[in-house]
């Protein structure tokens, strides 16, 4: 009679495995179902103050300091107090959040694209430590240059007072250029740079590409991804400048958006149910760069970590 113990012997290891397999699937749901609900408690805690601005600003009276689900009641006349212009001048605040995210954006990439080469891709001395000496300044807040950014403004002359047209183009470069200059640029694209293969570059020197049509060339398509990426987060902070645009633009028509809404606080009296209108009208623009970028940005950042 043959043995019959290595198939029972199989079948208790098949058997034991099978339930390892259960048990280590039952404790990866389990895990799954926590880190869900941790997630979702986040999601929620980030997404309130927003949805609470949204019901608010849909509210024509009532208490605001207060929190709620629902409204009491659904109105748009917030809205149209805001878009109407009777209180700041909507539309035109509108234009000029988006000239100087034009100019924001296209000075920001132009230099960090640039400054990002020769420290990525060029050799000489020093250039690590002049790259980390930067990277260093990202220890600073924002505010600690406030006074020096301001005196280097009144020293270029775009605060001084010549003819209407020009005042108002030196103005709104007076709120673009202290941040033209971005550090996470620099170092989100030269990582970028970085993954472009060096023999590609020396098989252009080669053929007698000068540095600029490599730049223009060769880095700039590598790189999009990553300038894409960069250029939204710019978009970002240029559409909702607040601090320096109110410190540097005194003509309420100058202002940007976020910094012009402040406008809606009287002196006397506030309607903060029209603030938190224009303030849901203000984020819309960038849920939609966002919806639309998100490929991209994702893409960007993912490209610059590996590089």
């Amino acid at each position: 009679m043959p043995d019959q113990t290595p198939l029972v012997q199989t079948d208790e290891f098949a058997r034991v495995a099978a339930e390892l397999k259960a048990k280590r699937r039952q404790r990866q749901r389990l895990g799954n179902f926590f880190a869900y609900l941790v997630l979702g408690v986040i999601a929620l805690i980030m997404l309130y103050p927003f949805y609470w601005t949204v019901i608010t600003s849909l509210e024509p009276t009532g208490s605001i300091y207060e929190a709620k689900i629902l409204p009491r009641a659904v109105s748009f006349r917030n809205y149209l107090e805001v878009w109407k212009g009777t209180t700041v001048p909507f539309w035109r605040l509108i234009l000029n959040s988006v000239i100087i995210c034009t100019l924001g954006i296209t000075l920001s990439v132009t230099l960090a694209t640039l400054a990002a080469y020769p420290l990525a891709k060029m050799r000489f001395p020093g250039r690590d430590l002049i790259f980390y000496a930067i990277l260093a300044l990202m220890v600073l807040p924002n505010e600690s240059g406030l006074i020096v950014n301001y005196i280097s403004t009144i020293k270029l002359g775009l605060l001084s007072q010549t003819n209407p047209i020009l005042d108002m183009v030196k103005q709104y470069f007076a709120v673009v250029l202290p941040g033209a200059a971005s550090i996470v640029g620099l170092f989100l694209i030269r990582q970028a740079y970085l993954s472009v293969p060096t023999e590609l570059i020396e098989a252009a020197r080669i053929d007698g590409a000068s540095e600029l049509k490599i730049w223009r060339s060769i880095m700039l398509p590598l790189a999009l991804p990553t300038i894409a990426a960069f250029s939204i987060l710019e978009f970002v902070a240029y559409w909702n400048s607040f601090l320096w645009a109110r410190t540097m633009l005194p003509d309420k028509n100058l202002m940007p958006l976020s910094a012009g809404l402040l406008e809606l606080s009287g002196t006397f009296s506030t309607n903060s149910r029209a603030v938190m209108a224009g303030a849901v009208i203000a984020i819309i623009p960038i849920l939609i760069v966002f919806a639309f970028g998100q490929k991209y940005f994702m893409k960007g950042l993912e490209g610059a970590v590996k590089g």
